[in-house]
């Protein structure tokens, strides 16, 4: 099974997504804080990463660039997620090395559609 890191820090947002996600067939794993990420992303080996850029502790754009510096977890994917839809904000998501980019709320074929791009096809569910 394929599994997909989570980190945000809203609870609705988790809910509603790590359960459409996984009747997708994809194995969820959250953290809820950018710290917290970055040592789930190197404990738990995910396939990919959709990361809030709005987190407690270290915000995603932070915890995205530590995870870009390490040799463990830099060729994980990571999809940043945001509220924020103002011009700049995507480049600036992919600067601190964010392989893709979408907004919340989110529309979520559109997002199975990233996912898909950016894992090997043989591991699809």
């Amino acid at each position: 099974m394929i599994r997909i890191l989570y980190i945000e820090d809203n609870e609705d947002n988790i809910y509603m997504l790590s359960a459409r996600l996984s009747r997708k067939g994809y194995e969820v794993i959250v953290a809820t804080d950018g710290d917290q990420g970055v040592t789930r992303a190197r404990t738990e080996a995910p396939a990919l990463i959709l990361m809030d850029l709005s987190l407690p502790v270290i915000d995603g754009w932070e915890a995205t660039r530590r995870l870009k510096a390490s040799a463990e977890t830099r060729d994980i994917p990571v999809i940043a997620l945001s509220s924020h839809a103002m011009a700049g904000d995507r480049e600036a998501a992919l600067a601190a090395g964010c392989d893709d980019f979408d907004t919340k709320p989110v529309e979520f074929n559109r997002l199975l559609g990233k996912i898909a791009a950016l894992l090997p096809k043989e591991s699809m569910p």
